[in-house]
């Protein structure tokens, strides 16, 4: 028998009030060196999402050559304190401000704007050696924490030895996902420890057989990205599964099928269907007060041409009306 295969089409929304160029800002005119296709402005990027935000602002630059935006990766702590502090007028971010956050907005009386711009999943990764690579969303809480401490725990085979966790950088928001939506708040095992950057996380697990990374997808998911591929060689992305007693197809890997988010009636009616359990959101926040470049990127980002970027690097749009196209069984 042939599993049934999943296909997801898109058709991509253009974000209302999408780039206006206002043909009043001539030369001499208040707005004429800020207008949301002109000028500068001043961007904190999560160093995970690197990969797609720099391809998004190469395309927005050769759209609008007067436009000069000023990109710097960070960690996700860092970059909503630039923000917070007015170093930046945009961060790009995998979650919501929260409530101390809202309450500096409100402090300095600024009401931030946040727009859902994309769903990004997080890819476990394996050296090419190691036969473990099936996984349970269990089995990665127990590794996370220690409790799992040796591969040979994991399947009874034997040859690696202790497993080493490896994230991106200190106080990242791939470790904040793991405590919050992995382990729950459990401490990380005392074997985990922060790579200097995302390219030095995969060579790591590329050189290490025992360790295990976790990164963002969109490092190795644009198969038109000599850079990404190159990553992707590699490394082993380990297939996951949140279901109890999976079987051999119920583990699934960060494809943009799997990222769509499934209705209830979906996955009622199709039992092979499932979401990827390491999926997240990915947000724009602004803090700029007048529609001037900062509102123009974050525009482009969540409109047609930036989201058809999201859907070719193997992220999911957040602007996209997906379809599940299911094939029958043979």
């Amino acid at each position: 028998m042939i599993k049934r295969a999943h296909f997801l089409t898109a058709g991509v929304t253009v974000l209302a009030g999408a780039i206006a160029i206002a043909s009043c800002n001539g030369p001499g005119s208040p707005g004429a060196q800020d207008t949301p296709t002109s000028g500068n402005v001043a961007v904190s990027v999560d160093e995970t999402f690197a990969p797609i935000l720099q391809a998004q602002i190469d395309t927005f630059a050769k759209l609008y050559p007067n436009a000069h935006v000023k990109m710097s990766f960070q960690p996700e702590e860092k970059v909503l304190l630039d923000l917070i502090n007015d170093k930046v007028k945009l961060a790009v971010v995998s979650r919501e401000l929260n409530a101390e956050e809202q309450a500096d907005f409100a402090k300095q009386t600024i009401v931030p704007r946040t727009t859902r711009i994309g769903i990004d999943g997080l890819a476990i990764i394996l050296n090419r050696s190691n036969p473990d690579s099936l996984l349970t969303v269990a089995q990665l809480a127990d590794i996370f924490t220690g409790k799992t401490s040796n591969w040979s725990q994991v399947s009874g085979k034997k040859g690696l030895a202790a497993i080493n966790v490896v994230f991106d950088a200190n106080r990242s928001s791939t470790t904040r996902f793991v405590r919050d939506s992995v382990t729950h708040g459990a401490a990380l095992t005392n074997r985990a420890f922060a790579a200097s950057s995302n390219p030095a996380l995969l060579d790591y697990v590329a050189t290490h057989p025992s360790a295990i990374g976790v990164v963002g997808v969109n490092w190795i998911s644009d198969r038109d990205d000599p850079t990404a591929m190159k990553f992707a060689n590699k490394v082993r992305v380990a297939s996951i599964t949140s279901r109890p007693n999976p079987k051999p197809n119920d583990y699934i890997q960060p494809y943009q099928v799997y990222l769509a988010e499934k209705t209830p009636e979906q996955l009622a009616q199709d039992p092979d269907l499932q979401n990827y359990p390491l999926r997240r959101n990915l947000y724009v926040i602004s803090r700029e007060a007048r529609a001037g470049l900062g509102t123009g990127f974050a525009s482009f980002v969540a409109g047609k041409n930036g989201q058809l970027i999201f859907q070719k690097s193997g992220l999911l749009p957040a602007q996209m009306q997906a379809r599940i196209i299911t094939t029958p069984k043979l």
